[in-house]
């Protein structure tokens, strides 16, 4: 799988972290330690869903990186208007998760076969495979953050595995849905990707705010 990318297609990562950016804050709203309950699992399927399009628009693994880094770039801003230091549960640990959801679809876009990925039910069984690598890949964010992964009240079960059905019954859904995404925006042109993709970040970052400071 080629791992290079044109810069014509940075404008439109630029554009899809940004927005997932976006709905991360939207979905965490207030939320300054654990994940809520099945918080963390609707994240999850909406991060495969960015994810899923971000390769799709430019079928390069190193996309997914690159939208990692914008989504990250959005976490820590968040933090600073939070007031919350960088290694703390809400920001280090979703930092963590984005890097093993990353993970798991690049590992997974490596193992199916390209007729399989080309099919809709191919894409959902690659979008359930992906969230159930990830969610079981979480709670060793313990040992790369020192914070451990939030458990279900009363127990010693992490919420990332009680929840993983949810996670991936959405990833089924959000990868097809997101691959259908990616192929349709690859075809905008070069201009409007460098047009669009400043505005999209300043007014994410805008709306984010105004979102911590309500």
């Amino acid at each position: 799988m080629n791992l290079g990318i044109k810069k014509s297609h940075l404008g439109l990562i630029l554009i899809l972290g940004s927005f997932w950016g976006l709905s991360e804050a939207a979905l965490g709203m207030g939320l300054r330690s654990c994940a809520s309950f099945v918080s963390g699992s609707i994240m999850t399927g909406v991060a495969l869903f960015f994810m899923a399009a971000s390769w799709a628009s430019t079928r390069k693994v190193i996309s997914i990186g690159l939208l990692i880094l914008v989504a990250c770039l959005f976490k820590l801003v968040d933090a600073f208007l939070l007031s919350l230091p960088v290694l703390h549960g809400a920001v280090a640990n979703p930092i963590f998760a984005f890097i093993m959801e990353g993970a798991a679809i690049v590992l997974c876009l490596f193992i199916f076969s390209q007729k399989l990925k080309h099919k809709v039910y191919g894409q959902a069984f690659l979008g359930g495979m992906a969230a159930l690598v990830a969610v079981n890949l979480f709670p060793l964010v313990k040992f790369a953050t020192g914070i451990p992964a939030c458990v279900v009240p009363g127990t010693t079960y992490p919420l990332s595995l009680y929840y993983a059905p949810l996670a991936i019954a959405l990833s089924l859904v959000t990868v097809p849905a997101g691959i259908w995404l990616g192929e349709r925006i690859e075809s905008f042109s070069v201009n409007f990707r460098l047009a669009v993709s400043p505005a999209a970040l300043a007014i994410c970052l805008v709306l984010m705010t105004i979102l911590r400071l309500i």
